[in-house]
């Protein structure tokens, strides 16, 4: 016979995916700044130069 009630682990597995997703998402906007980033430097040194 199942259970009666709430299922067991669905609300801590609610906060464990949204807690990762936000994680995820944190370091790809990290990543993606991290790359403009280099580039504004990469082109700023390539005016100096020329």
């Amino acid at each position: 016979m199942p259970k009666k009630g709430k299922a067991k682990n669905t609300v801590n597995k609610v906060k464990h995916t949204k807690l990762m997703n936000r994680k995820i998402n944190k370091v790809k906007l990290e990543k993606q700044q991290n790359k403009e980033r280099l580039k504004a430097i990469i082109k700023k040194a390539n005016e100096q130069n020329n």
